[in-house]
């Protein structure tokens, strides 16, 4: 979502509030097949209360099956494990194709006014051919 800021804080992307989502167009088509989250690192951050904590991460390809949404990941951000976390898509989504994917957060760490994004990234590969996104269709 956004280039790394190593470890520096104030690289974020706020949003308003305690809940909210993003919504990102990926650069190719993807099967995706884990999410990461990451956050300001604590050595660098004396308030960390902005940052996401239970998280859902939908995804869905914009030509296919008229755009609609599946869910990819559902999870709970533990700072106290680490500032970067990475979750695995669930097994349901098997082979699903995405071309957009969107974080929705219904909470974070205590922060009431705003809530920072600092790094999503969508792990996954590229289809191996042509028929594979005709058979989405």
């Amino acid at each position: 979502m956004l280039k790394p800021s190593f470890g520096e804080p104030g690289q974020c992307f706020p949003l308003k509030g305690d809940s909210g989502f993003v919504q990102i167009r990926l650069r190719t088509t993807n099967i995706p097949e884990a999410i990461t989250l990451e956050h300001v690192d604590k050595a660098v951050a004396y308030d960390r209360s902005s940052a996401p904590k239970n998280c859902w991460v939908y995804g869905w390809h914009q030509g296919y099956d008229a755009g609609k949404m599946f869910l990819l990941a559902e999870f709970s951000c533990d700072l106290e494990k680490s500032n970067v976390q990475t979750f695995n898509v669930l097994d349901s989504v098997g082979s699903g194709l995405v071309d957009t994917v969107r974080l929705d957060f219904t909470s974070n760490h205590g922060s009431p006014s705003y809530t920072c994004i600092y790094r999503l990234q969508v792990h996954g590969h590229e289809p191996t051919s042509v028929s594979m996104l005709a058979t989405q269709s």
